[in-house]
């Protein structure tokens, strides 16, 4: 008589509660606080420093781009010593250098000062969230992965909201204090977080593997066209906050709407939006058994909320907020997009993608940016969003129509 093959069991749900997600979580919350807050403070720290109208949209552009430029570096930088040194010196090394920059923001006395600050800061922030997905997908079971990346980015995301709070409750210099102490005390936490056993093994069973060789993702055109379309899948989410939110004010005159729009409420209700749908992105795609067919869905709302918000005929602060609010629900994808990346590399590799691919995506925010004032003297802002977002949504949507399905994939291989 043949024996019965066990029934396999599904791990238990617990596991999410692990002190590892818990505090990537909680970095990932302080790390959009602090990466988000000069976008909430852009207006009133420019003014402080005696900016006119003019030279705050100018210099609020110029140090935005610095703050991108930044993230770009560090995501290379960070990234390759993740894979090289391991996850862990990546989240202490990175928390240590933004707090500090962020500390520093709350004295600046002028633009210059502020751009190199908020370029350190960049540097410095590029490295949390790649790190922390790593992290947490190396660490737990493939069968509660998406889970546990969803509730990474949903606690982070929240991080946005706080960081509006605190403006509106203190002053700009006050808020860049609170996120730097908040960065200073989460180094407490990261003592207790453990390695990556993914990555300590390979260290041991695959001596002979190169890590962290970022040029690998361009030594053939299919390896290149891998990474970049990993990139692309990601610029949807950089043009809702970087353009449509960081430049609200600018559409809603645009739009004839006689309140003053703020841009960093803005920001912040795209980012409540964004913490709901990552938190729904993980059940979603565990549900559907597909991280691909979870971003698509998701990507195609936003891009409807997109055209509403410039198009539709928005005649209210209010209705310029939900839609904010909305557009950031449905580009929640972002837990599922870095899981996606994560899945895609091996152990040698995979701290280089996943912390280098999103903040690749930042720093395409300089060329959005450039392309969106160069249009804007000629067509409007309105127009010259749509445009710009019509090039940024065409590559994510052509990117996932080819790119490997990651769902329950063995995470354990090298390149």
């Amino acid at each position: 008589m043949q024996a019965l093959s066990p029934t396999p069991t599904r791990p238990s749900l617990r596991l999410l509660f692990a002190l590892p997600v818990i505090v990537s979580a909680l970095g990932f919350f302080v790390d959009v606080y602090d990466m988000l807050i000069f976008s909430i403070v852009r207006v009133p720290s420019l003014q402080s420093l005696g900016l006119s109208e003019a030279d705050v949209s100018k210099a609020g552009t110029f140090i935005l781009n610095c703050q991108q430029a930044g993230l770009l570096v560090g995501g290379i930088l960070w990234g390759v010593l993740g894979d090289k040194r391991g996850r862990m010196s990546v989240l202490f090394g990175s928390i240590i250098t933004y707090s500090l920059t962020n500390i520093a923001c709350g004295f600046v006395q002028d633009v210059n000062s502020y751009a190199l600050l908020r370029f350190v800061a960049g540097v410095g922030l590029s490295g949390e969230i790649g790190a922390a997905m790593v992290l947490v997908s190396e660490i737990l079971p493939k069968e509660i992965r998406g889970y546990g990346s969803s509730i990474v980015a949903g606690i982070g995301y929240l991080g946005a909201g706080v960081a509006y709070f605190t403006v509106e409750y203190f002053n700009w210099r006050m808020a860049f204090w609170v996120g730097g102490g908040m960065g200073l005390a989460l180094l407490l936490l990261r003592v207790s977080v453990f390695e990556s056993g993914l990555f300590s093994r390979m260290k041991t069973e695959h001596q002979g593997v190169g890590r962290g060789n970022f040029f690998h993702f361009f030594s053939s055109w299919p390896n290149a066209l891998k990474y970049l379309r990993c990139v692309a899948v990601g610029l949807p989410t950089w043009f809702i906050v970087g353009i449509l939110g960081t430049f609200a004010n600018e559409f809603g005159q645009a739009l004839g709407i006689a309140e003053v729009i703020k841009p960093g409420r803005c920001v912040m209700m795209i980012y409540v939006g964004l913490a709901g749908g990552d938190l729904l992105s993980g059940p979603l795609s565990q549900w559907l058994k597909s991280r691909l067919r979870t971003i698509i869905l998701l990507l195609i709302f936003s891009l409807l909320l997109s055209t509403v918000y410039l198009f539709g005929g928005i005649s209210t602060a209010s209705g310029i907020y939900t839609v904010c609010l909305l557009a950031g629900f449905c580009t929640g994808y972002i837990a599922m997009y870095l899981t996606t990346v994560a899945e895609s590399y091996g152990t040698n590799l995979r701290a280089t993608a996943t912390t280098s691919a999103p903040s690749v995506v930042r720093g395409l925010l300089i060329p959005m940016t450039l392309f969106f004032q160069a249009l804007k003297p000629g067509l409007g802002a309105l127009v010259s969003a749509g445009l710009l977002g019509l090039l940024v949504y065409g590559l994510a949507f052509w990117s996932l129509s080819r790119m490997e399905e990651t769902y329950g994939k063995d995470m354990d291989f090298v390149e």
